[in-house]
């Protein structure tokens, strides 16, 4: 597990909002309190959203959106097809990074170990706050009538309560 952030997607009636917080931590130190871990792509059809090193990261994103180019949108033959390469290659490998990626209709984590995992429910985590924020997200979409964005929102404020390496600083994309 990466002690780094908390990134949050959450599905509900038909729109996908995915945020992070804005902490980078560097061991026990804050560096920064306003970085932006969340990016659309695709011409605004898809968001990313990362946990781990930076440069890493930035790395897999291009990777990322060169394979959903080459296979026209396609989330998850994209998302499979980065992470073959991510685990295969001998420079992807020692990338320390994972990637959650959504679209209207799936969201997928994308794991240098060659994971793609498509979540049962629609909301997923990662990140050091991770648990905190998927917990409150599920407690929210069986209790509340919030919207996506609304959810991804006060789950990531409750992780950043409880989560060191997690603030409140948050960047919330929607689709």
């Amino acid at each position: 597990m990466f002690k780094s952030t908390t990134i949050l997607a959450v599905r509900r009636n038909g729109k996908s909002a995915l945020g992070g917080d804005g902490q980078v931590s560097f061991g026990h130190s804050v560096l920064k309190a306003n970085a932006n871990k969340i990016r659309t792509i695709h011409n605004g059809e898809v968001l990313t959203g990362f946990a781990g090193a930076s440069a890493d990261a930035f790395t897999l994103f291009e990777k990322f959106e060169t394979r959903l180019e080459e296979f026209s949108g396609s989330l998850n033959r994209a998302a499979v097809e980065l992470a073959k390469e991510w685990r295969t290659d001998r420079f992807l490998r020692r990338l320390e990074a994972q990637l959650v990626v959504v679209n209207k209709e799936n969201m997928l984590l994308i794991s240098g170990t060659g994971d793609v995992i498509e979540p049962d429910d629609d909301i997923l985590a990662i990140g050091s706050g991770g648990t905190y924020a998927q917990s409150a997200a599920t407690a929210l979409m069986k209790h509340s009538k919030l919207s996506a964005r609304e959810i991804v929102e006060e789950s990531l404020k409750i992780a950043a309560k409880i989560c060191i390496y997690t603030n409140s600083v948050l960047t919330i994309e929607e689709i």
